[in-house]
């Protein structure tokens, strides 16, 4: 009965060819978009996760203080929570480092009369405190201290791209919703137009006695198949792609950083379930209007 019920789907892609690609191709585009907006996210929140690994918060001393206060505030932020370790770097130091970083700039510092660097700290967090509220908290706090004169943790650039990315999750969300809603509208037209098409076959099956179960399982093997066929080209297509981006990039600023990854087998078979969900509930919709349940 089941391979029945399959024939019974195939042969309605047969002879629904035009409206049965527009559904694929609306499909396809919808879990396309929703799918790379998936890839994005997961990838950034990888970038995230890279750049907070190496988050550090850099405090600038004042000029000439005493060795037994520089321990005193050591301890102090130290005890700060949030704190995995404080570093002192006298300027001395960070002016040998600076000079080894601009070797090609070397001439920028023969008119120097005195080391202009600062003496500093610089301190690492802990994993649970690497977000921007807790990072900009830290800091007020360190800043707050008589000793520290500036503190500095890429306070512009790391609101700006977390509000970006907030505002872009939140984007990715109602895209989400949209596509979802438009992919099964389209599903249920379909199918509402293949059963206008076989109105008289179905009532002819309904007039000798055909189940209500006989007459609408193949309508739903047929939104099954649309929704699975249709995240597969949708998948693929952003495959081939994600292929061509991510040869480019690895030869790019990024190369060697971190690794730009692709959905994990979990989350193709998530996507063709919802998909396939998506084909289903559209034809339940079709079939429950036009067969009364």
């Amino acid at each position: 009965m089941t391979i029945l019920f399959f024939k019974r789907a195939i042969e309605d892609f047969r002879n629904n060819r035009l409206l049965n690609v527009v559904t694929l191709l609306t499909v396809s585009l919808s879990i396309l978009i929703v799918s790379a907006f998936v890839l994005f996210f997961i990838n950034t929140s990888e970038i995230m996760n890279f750049w907070k690994k190496g988050l550090r918060v850099m405090a600038y001393l004042k000029a000439d203080i005493p060795g037994s206060e520089l321990l005193d505030l050591r301890r102090q932020i130290q005890t700060l929570s949030g704190v995995e370790s404080v570093i002192f770097i006298s300027k001395d130091d960070a002016y040998k480092q600076l000079k080894a970083q601009m070797k090609r700039q070397a001439s920028l510092f023969d008119n120097l009369d005195k080391n202009p660097l600062p003496d500093a700290f610089e301190i690492r967090m802990s994993p649970s405190t690497r977000s921007w509220e807790k990072v900009e908290f830290l800091a007020t706090q360190i800043e707050s201290r008589d000793e520290v004169e500036e503190v500095e943790y890429g306070q512009k650039w790391l609101g700006r791209f977390t509000q970006i990315f907030d505002l872009f999750t939140l984007t990715g969300y109602a895209m989400c919703t949209i596509f979802f809603m438009a992919a099964v509208f389209i599903m249920a037209n379909t199918i509402r137009l293949v059963i206008y098409s076989r109105r008289d076959e179905i009532e002819i099956m309904r007039l000798v006695g055909a189940a209500e179960r006989f007459i609408k399982i193949p309508f739903y093997i047929q939104g099954l198949l649309q929704g699975a066929l249709g995240a597969c080209i949708g998948l693929a297509i952003l495959f081939v792609a994600f292929l061509f981006m991510a040869s480019n990039i690895e030869r790019g600023f990024f190369s060697g950083l971190f690794n730009i990854q692709f959905l994990s087998p979990l989350f193709l078979g998530i996507i063709i379930l919802i998909s396939m969900l998506v084909g289903w509930l559209g034809s339940y919709l079709s079939l429950k209007q036009f067969l009364k349940g």
